[in-house]
């Protein structure tokens, strides 16, 4: 097993895809990670994870900037876009290559959910089950005549990896053979987000703790490449009135659509700040004030669930 126990750097980063506005959610995440970088006086980046060309766009990116700005959220050096580093990332998997650690992957997706649903798979969820991982150049001639174009898999060795989440404490997981270039061309996010960690010097990943699974692949991956792995806090996640995760379909969840509504963005900020314990509900702060409150031991453990007359018309 191996274990990630990593000194305390702090440099944060908050890392949205371009693919539509920010909603409260991205924004309490967003808040959060540059909370904790300047509460610890470090720096805080910004990168754009737009590796998927046909649903990112200049505009979403934009719109983005501008609501972190509106938040009273400053960054340092300039944005990092992964559309711009597609070279450096096959260069990555070229080197996993030639070490016997990548192979062609032949499934759908269906196929994927049906292996890992058979009976004594015992898989984790979403794992892979290594179905084409042993496949001989005459396997993928086949498949190819099929008209089937591969995905690029990490041979990872089913290892197990641990690392200490600050909010989650001791976390184990076990990695599975995971994509590291889609069957399109595209390299994946477990790929590309180790590098442009590395690339931005980020000490401290502070995201939502839906990626909390994610964490143990790309602390193999940090370790394969010899890069510095940051250290982890992954935050609550904000839902819906309804329990569920919370989505433009929830109503006004967005800046613009909650200033439509009649509610600023000092409204939002004190919303997110009640949220957090920093703040009465109403009680006019900026992000300077929300700063010198911020304490990352006291942040609630559970998450946020936004009542609906905050989301209602």
């Amino acid at each position: 097993m191996a274990h990630h126990d990593h000194p305390a750097r702090h440099d944060g980063r908050f890392a949205p895809s371009p693919t539509g506005d920010l909603h409260l959610g991205n924004l309490r995440t967003a808040l959060l990670a540059w909370l904790f970088a300047r509460s610890a006086g470090a720096r805080f980046v910004v990168r754009m994870e737009d590796l998927d060309q046909h649903t990112a766009s200049p505009a979403h990116e934009a719109a983005q900037l501008r609501d972190l700005a509106a938040l009273g959220l400053d960054w340092d050096g300039p944005v990092l876009r992964q559309s711009e580093r597609f070279a450096l990332y096959r260069t990555a998997i070229d080197d996993l290559s030639g070490r016997g650690l990548v192979y062609p992957c032949y499934c759908t997706r269906r196929e994927i959910r049906e292996a890992a649903a058979a009976p004594h798979a015992d898989l984790p969820d979403g794992a892979y089950p290594g179905t084409c991982r042993a496949l001989t150049a005459a396997d993928q001639r086949a498949l190819e005549t099929q008209g089937r174009r591969p995905a690029l898999r990490l041979r990872a060795g089913d290892v197990e990896v641990s690392f200490v989440d600050r909010l989650h404490g001791r976390v184990t997981g076990r990695v599975d053979d995971f994509v590291l270039c889609r069957n399109d061309g595209v390299p994946a996010y477990n790929l590309a987000v180790v590098f442009d960690d590395d690339a931005q010097g980020v000490g401290e990943v502070v995201r939502g703790d839906d990626l909390l699974t994610s964490t143990p692949r790309q602390l193999h991956l940090f370790e394969l490449l010899a890069l510095p792995a940051p250290s982890y806090a992954h935050v609550p996640m904000v839902l819906a009135p309804d329990g569920t995760r919370l989505a433009k379909r929830h109503g006004a969840v967005t800046l613009a659509l909650l200033a439509a509504g009649g509610h600023d963005v000092a409204y939002v900020r004190s919303m997110l700040g009640e949220s957090l314990g920093l703040c009465e509900r109403g009680e006019p702060m900026t992000a300077t004030d929300l700063l010198a409150r911020f304490d990352p031991a006291a942040i609630p453990s559970a998450p946020w669930v936004v009542q609906p007359w905050v989301v209602q018309p």
